[in-house]
């Protein structure tokens, strides 16, 4: 398995790799000098910062500034690509987001992943990491994501969350194993995350499903897979949130 500790980081600006990752990996949590750029092939990556959690699934990229603290689960074999990127280059955002790869991002990322170490930064070598540079300063941030709380207490239960969506134990259980009163679970949860708990929750579902969906599965499937009791409380859950049903979001 490759380590970017392996790569050649100080040659150039952009330095990429592609790896796979078997069912199960967990990448501890760790942090990069540089930018991370990460993309898909295939499979489902679930990434947690300090500040909130996200799912990758296929077609869709992720930016991690420098610096930034991060734990990888891959649910399944995932096929990775990732670029590393010199905080120096103009352009990046500040924040982690995942953006749907357009065809172009995916053309140039798999370009870039050619490049000799060593490319030739003044011609077309350097044009085109800039154009990928210029093509994730302008994406648009896929904006469902799951907020993670600093409470040591809470986050053990956000955590036990993330990694199973589907756990179908109640707050009261969940405020049990913060050892925390149900009063104080919800009040330090909202203060924590934004949201309520059964809001938070959704979003960790939706997450789940969206990846789930663009991998092809069934409504039904999907449903139960992510906790909820039928098909249509589900539909209806993912039509009032996103206003749209889950079928369009199934690859065609």
């Amino acid at each position: 398995m490759k380590r970017s500790c392996d790569l050649p980081l100080t040659i150039r600006p952009v330095v990429g790799m592609s790896d796979h990752y078997p069912a199960g990996f967990v990448d501890p949590l760790h942090s990069h000098d540089r930018g991370q750029l990460s993309y898909a092939t295939s499979g489902i990556m679930t990434v947690v910062t300090d500040a909130s959690a996200y799912v990758l699934p296929p077609n869709r990229a992720m930016w991690l500034p420098p610096g930034t603290p991060h734990e990888a689960t891959c649910r399944g074999p995932v096929d990775l690509n990732v670029l590393y990127i010199d905080p120096s280059l103009p352009g990046q955002p500040s924040t982690c987001h995942v953006f749907d790869a357009s065809m172009l991002v995916q053309a140039l990322f798999r370009e870039i992943l050619t490049f000799a170490h060593a490319y030739d930064e003044m011609g077309r070598e350097g044009r085109i990491v800039a154009l990928l540079l210029e093509e994730i300063a302008r994406s648009e941030p896929i904006l469902v994501s799951a907020p993670m709380p600093c409470d040591a207490r809470l986050r053990r239960v956000c955590d036990k969350i993330v990694s199973d969506p589907a756990d179908q134990r109640d707050l009261d259980e969940f405020a049990r194993i913060a050892a925390m009163g149900r009063r104080t679970f919800t009040r330090t949860f909202r203060h924590e995350t934004g949201m309520g708990f059964a809001h938070w929750r959704q979003q960790v579902r939706l997450m789940a499903a969206l990846s789930l969906l663009r991998e092809g599965h069934s409504v039904t499937s999907i449903a139960y897979d992510v906790g909820y009791e039928s098909p249509s409380s589900f539909t209806a859950m993912f039509h009032r949130v996103l206003g749209v049903p889950p079928s369009h979001y199934r690859p065609h």
